[in-house]
């Protein structure tokens, strides 16, 4: 059934229909239309628009209504209609008769949308939020489990210092923990309603649209009509806001899936997040972290098509925003199974804290503790680094690692060099020293550890 069929004598064009209608992906938000509806229904009662018989029949059919669609959430599709409203006032009105038609009254589909999409956007975004404090949590327990494993860090993909397998962790959990951030900020902007506004310039009726917006748990009414039913900001913001923290992701499983190589050998998968090779019997290969990278591009298209969507737009509502929801709500659905993914997947990866160590060893890693050393003998930073690499260049022409070079050689290239450079140049007196605040040293990262717990329990309390 066509809301708007009155000023039209030709039928609609039947490829037309097929381009038009949106009732194959806005089914989805039929929960949330009738959640919208019974609100104005009430709003109706109130403004003296239908009586308190006609307010009690929409609601117990609006919630009839509601029980069919949880029984069968794709219910809708098995009509004609063309969108998520033609069908809830269609089955209305076939179970009701006229009243069903009152319901309407002063609201559009624009206004009506715009609440609808909130309402849904605000269900799924907690849905986001409940699986990135998972993957939190799985990140801190990784981080615990791994606390006195050292491994190499690497700037430019070559081995630069060594660090605690934990702290690379924690170093996710912070990437993580601003994401969460960006997303209540984003949940907290489209916290006001749109209903009530009309097609673009506002309802005719009496409607008390700050109660109205209290009935639904929105924090106010929109202050502006022309605003309140062409506003998308919130896609956009949450969009963006699932692009980085599945960027973040992507990040995280290029780590894992170079780890887990037979060149570095750090993490091992478990069979139970692993997948095989049809061809070669001894492949092991990290699927998971591959589909969760790979699943970051079609995140970031998503952004990128809502922004083309909306950024030539005139004021007020124009069909073009009916492009707002599919690729959205496959959005929402892919950061959220994402995040949930990493958090189930992560309590299978184990570390192999003998290789992880001996690839910190290698590399001339200790290298910057040679020149802190040096300086604490009272040289000048930029001579202690010269010396230092002197001290490698001997290292590698030898292919021994550094603190195997013989004293008499170290005292060739610097003579305040002593027995105690050894006791230096161990992994356990590098990380030590990275003990500012933010640092890599035991202490710090079991401090950043405990911090960052103590945090997401008051969260999850």
């Amino acid at each position: 059934m066509a809301m708007w069929g009155g000023r039209f004598t030709e039928a609609t064009l039947a490829e037309f229909r097929e381009f038009n209608d949106s009732l194959s992906f806005d089914y989805q938000l039929a929960l949330q239309d009738i959640t919208a509806s019974r609100a104005w229904a009430a709003g109706l009662l109130q403004a003296g628009i239908i009586n308190q018989q006609e307010a009690q029949q929409l609601d117990a059919g609006l919630a009839d209504l509601a029980v069919a669609i949880e029984a069968d959430p794709k219910l809708p599709l098995q009509t004609q209609e063309e969108d998520i409203h033609s069908w809830v006032e269609a089955q209305l009105t076939a179970k009701l008769g006229n009243v069903a038609k009152k319901l309407h009254t002063g609201r559009s589909r624009n206004d009506l949308v715009a609440t609808d999409l909130r309402l849904w956007t605000r269900l799924n975004a907690d849905h986001v939020r409940q699986s990135l404090l998972a993957a939190l949590k799985a990140l801190l327990v990784f981080a615990e489990r791994a606390e006195t494993a050292v491994m190499p860090g690497f700037t430019h993909l070559q081995r630069a210092q060594p660090v605690l397998v934990a702290h690379w962790a924690l170093a996710y959990v912070e990437m993580f923990k601003r994401d969460l951030g960006r997303l209540d900020d984003a949940v907290a902007r489209l916290d006001s309603c749109p209903l009530g506004c009309g097609a673009l310039a506002g309802t005719g009726v009496a409607m008390d649209r700050h109660t109205l917006a209290q009935r639904l748990d929105f924090a106010e009414p929109a202050a502006n009509s022309l605003d309140a039913v062409s506003d998308r900001d919130y896609v956009v913001e949450l969009s963006a806001a699932a692009t980085l923290c599945m960027t973040h992701l992507s990040r995280l499983s290029e780590d894992v899936i170079f780890f887990c190589s037979g060149e570095a050998g750090f993490f091992k998968l478990g069979d139970a997040i692993s997948s095989g090779s049809s061809l070669m019997p001894q492949k092991k290969n990290p699927d998971v972290f591959e589909l969760l990278r790979g699943k970051t591009g079609r995140v970031l298209g998503h952004l990128v098509a809502i922004l083309h969507v909306i950024k030539g737009l005139p004021l007020a509502y124009n069909k073009d925003m009916q492009e707002d929801k599919q690729g959205f709500f496959d959005l929402m659905s892919t950061w959220q199974q994402s995040l949930l993914v990493l958090a189930t997947v992560l309590p299978h990866l184990s570390v192999n804290e003998a290789q992880c160590r001996l690839a910190a060893e290698l590399g001339y890693s200790n290298a910057t503790d040679l020149a802190d050393y040096l300086v604490a003998k009272g040289i000048p930073f930029r001579d202690a680094h010269e010396l230092s690499g002197e001290l490698v260049l001997k290292a590698s022409a030898a292919k021994v690692a550094l603190e195997a070079l013989p004293l008499a050689e170290m005292q060739q290239v610097c003579e305040l060099i002593s027995d105690d450079v050894f006791a230096a140049l161990t992994i356990e007196a590098g990380l030590a020293k990275r003990n500012a605040y933010g640092g890599t040293s035991p202490q710090r990262v079991l401090a950043a550890l405990k911090e960052r717990q103590a945090w997401l329990d008051s969260i999850l309390a």
